[in-house]
């Protein structure tokens, strides 16, 4: 029986790098690595041997024969994947299927001479971004490494951008556990660059620095009333359910009835699905008491989903919306208050986003009635084509104007959840990129600024899962390597125990 990948793939490809039959795809040296939702295991190729579940950091994949529930559909996702004309490789020019050059860490040692002297390399973020390159100079050189985060608990993204109801993707944090422990590391905790050290101190110490500080802050609307009480950030949402130290416990008000979501992207659908969840369910999760108890005495009954696109161009996923599906106590409804909702829904190939919300049901809401629910039962409303104006109110969010249908409308809501994208910002004593939200480099460089680098997000924007920064991280200190043996690092003035004696005098 073969396995299959189920909706926690985190796209790292470790399962690809082991796999003896080059049946999981697309592997790295493919074009559409990276834009896929998922990797997918070739049933009619797999051999069954489990080395790719053994290796999976976030335990997404399953013997096929024991997927229970909502997680059979995956079987169908993983085949339905190679049935598509572009999906296969090719063979090759005898005729023989493709050749496979296992993917595995990068061989970074090749780079460095043997006489190499040790390099100090300071690395600014613990989330995923900056582990997967700490990593990469401890496997395969002899680095010694500075690990600085601001907050006082390592962790970035995995620990307070993933929702606490998907514990198989914050799994991946233990294999970077080890990264804290290793000989050649120092980590500090609650050390602000730009706070306590200037950028120029910390690089005085280091041989380079790589600057791996993600996204922190969200897009805006641009629209009138977005600053209004009641009207939150997804950023601060998902930051106060996992218990994030820089927001507050009474951060989000869950005293109305419905609550109106901006984006349709999968922290919006985190964002629903928490909302809407049997606060129990989550009770054995690692989310924040603080939460838990808001959770508990919450008055929602409806999240609405808010969308200014149809149906074929969300921006979430497959997975995360095949999640929803399959709630407890939960109905999906969509707002059919366009035909061009229908038309997606119904004309949908089995691959699209679309088709996976046959069988939802479709009604025209009536917005000025509050959300009816029967037996208990909560609702996620799926409302497409349909851009927000204003948030509407006095000391206190009240509704969402919108466009869609024949005009303009107003949708009853005392929250409101701007979730339409992360952004970067800027850093102290870096360029920064104010369009793009990020900082301006050269295969991870920074400009202008020779030992100096950024890895994920705020290196190449808010894309891509957990996974995506593996690649990212091997191309940033492959570039930093690269400099290292052509002499264009500066030479540190301070010495590691200066730095740290530093650290001391300035956190008392």
């Amino acid at each position: 029986m073969a396995f299959a990948i189920t909706q926690t793939c985190c796209n790292d490809a470790t399962c690809v790098s082991v796999c003896p039959v080059n049946c999981i795809h697309p592997t790295p040296e493919e074009r559409a690595f990276g834009s896929t939702e998922m990797l997918y295991i070739d049933p009619k190729a797999c051999i069954d041997c489990g080395a790719c579940a053994d290796a999976c950091p976030v335990d997404a994949i399953l013997p096929v024969d024991r997927l229970t529930g909502g997680q059979q559909e995956y079987a169908e996702i993983n085949a339905a994947y190679f049935e598509q004309d572009d999906a296969r490789p090719a063979p090759d020019a005898a005729g023989h299927g493709p050749i496979f050059h296992a993917w595995g860490r990068p061989t970074f040692d090749r780079v460095l001479p043997p006489d190499f002297g040790p390099l100090r390399v300071a690395i600014v973020g613990t989330g995923p971004a900056g582990m997967y390159a700490a990593k990469d100079l401890l496997l395969h050189t002899p680095a010694e490494v500075t690990l600085v985060d601001r907050l006082p608990v390592a962790g970035g993204l995995v620990r307070f951008g993933v929702a606490p109801d998907h514990p198989a993707t914050r799994k991946v944090s233990e294999t970077f556990a080890h990264v804290h422990h290793h000989p050649r590391v120092r980590t500090h905790l609650g050390l602000d660059v730009g706070t306590h050290v200037t950028p120029g101190e910390l690089a005085a110490h280091h041989d380079a620095v790589i600057y791996a500080v993600g996204a922190a802050t969200d897009r805006r609307l641009g629209i009138p009333g977005e600053d209004r009480p009641g009207s939150v950030s997804a950023t601060t949402f998902v930051a106060w359910y996992n218990g994030h130290p820089e927001v507050a416990a009474d951060a989000v008000d869950l005293s109305a009835e419905r609550v109106v979501v901006v984006g349709n992207g999968n922290v919006a659908l985190d964002a629903a699905r928490i909302l809407v969840s049997d606060p129990e369910t989550l009770a054995g999760t690692e989310i924040a008491g603080h939460a838990l108890d808001g959770l508990r005495r919450s008055k929602v009954r409806e999240v609405v989903l808010l969308a200014r696109r149809g149906p074929e161009h969300a921006a979430y996923t497959r997975p995360e919306l095949l999640a929803l599906k399959h709630l407890s106590g939960v109905d999906l409804l969509i707002d059919d208050h366009d035909p061009r909702i229908s038309a997606a829904v119904d004309t949908a190939g089995p691959g699209d986003k679309a088709a996976v919300l046959r069988g939802v049901a479709r009604e025209a809401v009536d917005w000025s009635v509050p959300p009816e629910t029967a037996d208990g039962r909560r609702r996620i409303v799926f409302r497409f084509h349909s851009a927000p104006l204003e948030v509407l109110g006095d000391d206190a969010t009240r509704a969402v104007r919108v466009t869609g249908g024949a005009g303009e409308l107003d949708i009853p809501a005392g929250t409101v959840l701007r979730a339409i994208g992360y952004r970067g910002v800027p850093q102290a004593g870096l360029p920064f990129d104010e369009s793009t939200g990020t900082v301006p480099h050269e295969r991870g460089r920074v400009t202008g600024m020779p030992g100096t680098y950024v890895v994920g997000w705020i290196k190449r924007g808010p894309s891509g899962g957990i996974g995506a920064n593996r690649a990212c991280a091997a191309e940033t200190v492959g570039t930093l390597l690269a400099d290292a043996v052509a002499g264009a690092l500066p030479a540190p003035a301070g010495s590691a125990r200066a730095f740290r004696r530093l650290v001391r005098r300035r956190r008392r």
